[in-house]
């Protein structure tokens, strides 16, 4: 969270003048201009507040504060305005576009308890995004642990496209990561209720009968049925149910998030069968030709960062260890089946606690190996083609 404060106005006589006056009571920033305003939020932010003058020469302060809302929309802004414009003033504070405006001149008092206010309200905004972030991580935590155990094959898969979904992400730099890496983790969540068999089929890359098909296609559908109750997994919800599906011109809305939704599912489609590429030690360039020529529309920038991103090598410290040793924050490098040859964990998993109890079970009744492949959890690593 900021505390502090940008001032934007084309006379920098009166942005001194405001730093002057505040300098003791708020952390005060300014900039003569909305372009100059708009690269100090991208470089020197977050700013709890911005108030803007609304005269300004080549960038006006409702475009300046409608900018700002799609850039920093967190942040809290304020426009400073003459009586004689006044009207557009309200028009903009009804369209959304910024939180309250003063009429000019602003006394020191006004100034000090609007701007206080804000701050009081960004505070509040900011935790509450916060707890909602660490609230959704930790029920995707629960979900994506119950898949690992339920269906290792799942999980595995999860977990790969979770590692493509962050590099695309972080590439593109978009806004609120996290939702696309979620979106990545409980891709799979419906394959619980899959046959094991098939669920393999897919994952190992080996044809499937068209039930097999039928029923596998419907998985993204029953994660959207699971996901959609929980309070704001709307979007998530909306990006898992299409993965598969084509997107709907009819959502094409030009709205920010829907956007940002939107492309949230390019990112996991594509993530998605370029998995499934790989797994079939297909090349990558085999898998952006097949992306790019099925699906009008992609993001290019989607298969661009696709191809970047470097397959995975087991690290160093790769040792063979007794299932009676293993412990939490290592990494499998093999899987571990059944003596039926029954999928129990996946490579790449990471030995959770409660892994860590099932592994231990199967292995007191002699029912798997007594020993296994491991790596220590900060040298994680798995081949693309495993």
């Amino acid at each position: 969270m900021s505390d502090k404060v940008l001032f934007v106005d084309d006379e920098p006589i009166l942005l001194q003048g405001y730093q002057r006056l505040l300098r003791k009571d708020f952390r005060v920033s300014t900039a003569v201009g909305g372009a100059a305003a708009l690269l100090l939020i991208q470089h020197e932010g977050p700013f709890g507040v911005v108030i803007s003058d609304m005269r300004m020469p080549g960038m006006d302060g409702i475009e300046f504060l409608r900018k700002v809302r799609k850039t920093a929309p967190e942040t809290f802004r304020i426009m400073l305005t003459g009586t004689s414009d006044l009207g557009i003033a309200i028009q903009a504070v009804n369209e959304g576009n910024i939180f309250r405006f003063l009429s000019k001149p602003a006394n020191k008092e006004t100034l000090v308890k609007t701007l206080a206010d804000s701050l009081a309200q960004y505070h509040l905004v900011c935790a509450e995004k916060e707890l909602l972030e660490k609230t959704l991580r930790g029920t995707v935590y629960v979900l994506t642990e119950v898949l690992s155990l339920v269906s290792p094959a799942a999980f595995s898969r999860a977990a790969r496209v979770r590692r493509y979904v962050q590099h695309v992400v972080t590439k593109l730099s978009l806004a609120s990561p996290w939702k696309f890496e979620v979106a990545a983790m409980v891709s799979q969540l419906g394959c619980v209720t899959l046959d094991p068999t098939t669920l393999e089929n897919v994952y190992s890359g080996q044809d499937l009968s068209a039930e097999e098909e039928a029923q596998y296609a419907t998985h993204p559908l029953v994660a959207q049925d699971l996901l959609k109750s929980i309070p704001r997994m709307e979007s998530i919800a909306w990006m898992v149910a299409h993965q598969f599906q084509p997107l709907p011109s009819e959502w094409d809305t030009g709205d920010r998030e829907m956007a940002e939704t939107r492309l949230g599912a390019q990112i996991l489609r594509a993530a998605i069968i370029f998995d499934g590429f790989l797994r079939k030690h297909h090349s990558r360039v085999d898998a952006a030709l097949f992306i790019t020529r099925r699906f009008e529309g992609m993001d290019p920038r989607i298969i661009e960062a696709l191809m970047e991103l470097e397959p995975e090598v087991a690290g160093e410290g790769t040792k063979t260890v007794g299932i009676a040793d293993l412990h939490t924050e290592m990494i499998l490098q093999q899987e571990v089946r059944t003596t039926d040859g029954a999928l129990i964990a996946a490579k790449g998993q990471e030995v959770t606690a409660p892994l860590l109890i099932k592994l231990k079970c199967f292995w007191k009744k002699k029912a798997i190996a007594d020993s296994v492949s491991v790596s220590p959890k900060f040298q994680q690593g798995s081949s693309d083609g495993a």
